[in-house]
């Protein structure tokens, strides 16, 4: 008989800042993906572009993400 282990993985803790369904979406993606562009967020998530740029903007400036070009990655 083979057994066979599950790996089991805690889920990253969220900020309680973050109330925005869509901006926990946006800020697991990066906790479970690294850095991502908005394109590649947006083709992952299915969420619109100016949708991102928003929820974007809002994290970095509560100083949870930081940008380096187009590439957005947590802090």
């Amino acid at each position: 008989m083979i057994q066979t282990k599950t790996a089991r993985t805690a889920a990253p803790a969220l900020p309680r800042e973050l109330q925005s369904p869509r901006a926990k979406l946006v800020y697991l993606y990066l906790t479970t993906n690294g850095d991502a562009t908005v394109s590649e967020m947006g083709e992952s998530l299915g969420m619109k572009k100016i949708s991102l740029y928003s929820i974007l903007k809002t994290l970095k400036r509560e100083g949870m993400v930081d940008c380096d070009g187009d590439t957005y990655a947590l802090n």
